[in-house]
């Protein structure tokens, strides 16, 4: 037999799975979606390929994605020759994705699921994906067992947080050290704010769940408001807000009420909302026990 280039890849591809596929997995699924990717490991499917994970890992961080997954490069460019030779049985997508659908369907059947959509709280449909990706895939067992687990987990930390902290809260992402863009109640992090108890400051319109560029000093507008960033910061931003005197200036700045979490995917499914859930009760019990310590 004759290996070419193409038959080598696709056999390297392949094999890790074989022995997976039969024995846990319905047939080999990818996703070009990182919430869907975030949803299918988190209910025990393991993809074949899945984009831009070096990045992933960098900022979702949750759930681990198994090195055996093929990258599949920038979401907005996937690499179609990639996606298959890994030879999917199910591509995995949203409606952010239907740009690329007719490439995507011409290597394998596509799904679309949509979690964000202008004005709907989010966390709900990531329940409704969830179920829908596990009864399509064998794992329904696994996904409403993911789904009370991440609503245990909020129900609890409401209890922990009940009446020892209070808001409101601006829930941003720095874009650099003069702009920023804010979480609104629609968001992931707005809506488990919500059912955690506490306030959003941010009121105004938003575009699928988010603002930017914020002028930094749109922050001092809601003077009470605790400053919660979400990680990644840019290094120039880092280094300039500790030197800038309208960052110093603002009113959460000068209170001490300015918390940094660690990076959390912004537009993510029930794992970014459980990471954000544990990162945001660690982070304010922490500052509470550091402020009457």
């Amino acid at each position: 037999m004759t290996w070419n280039r193409r038959s080598f890849l696709g056999a390297a591809l392949g094999m890790p799975f074989l022995n997976m596929a039969r024995a846990s997995t319905p047939g080999r699924v990818a996703v070009v979606d990182w919430a869907m990717l975030e949803t299918l490991v988190a209910i025990d499917v393991v993809p074949v390929a899945a984009p831009e994970l070096i990045q992933f890992r960098k900022i979702a961080h949750e759930p681990p994605i198994p090195q055996q997954v093929a990258d599949l490069g920038l979401r907005g460019s996937p690499n179609y020759e990639m996606l298959r030779l890994s030879q999917p049985d199910l591509i995995v997508s949203s409606p952010w994705f239907a740009w690329a659908e007719r490439n995507l369907s011409r290597i394998a059947p596509v799904v679309s699921h949509s979690i964000y959509e202008p004005g709907r709280l989010p966390y709900a449909p990531a329940e409704q994906v969830t179920i829908a990706l596990g009864d399509r895939l064998g794992r329904t067992r696994q996904a409403r067992a993911y789904i009370d687990a991440a609503s245990q987990d909020i129900e609890q930390a409401r209890r922990q947080l009940a009446g020892k902290v209070a808001g409101p809260f601006f829930l941003i992402n720095l874009g650099d050290a003069r702009h920023f863009r804010v979480f609104g109640s629609d968001s992931m992090f707005g809506d488990v704010l919500q059912r955690l108890g506490l306030e959003n400051a941010w009121t105004r319109p938003t575009s699928y769940a988010a603002a930017a560029p914020i002028p930094l000093e749109t922050l001092a507008d809601v003077p009470d408001a605790t400053i919660i960033v979400i990680s990644p910061i840019p290094p120039d931003a880092q280094a300039t807000l500790t030197r800038s005197t309208l960052w110093n200036a603002l009113p959460a700045v000068r209170g001490n009420r300015v918390t940094i979490l660690k990076p959390i995917n912004p537009f993510g499914a029930l794992p970014a909302a459980r990471r954000f859930t544990r990162l945001l009760t660690e982070a304010l019990l922490a500052s509470r026990v550091h402020a009457h310590g």
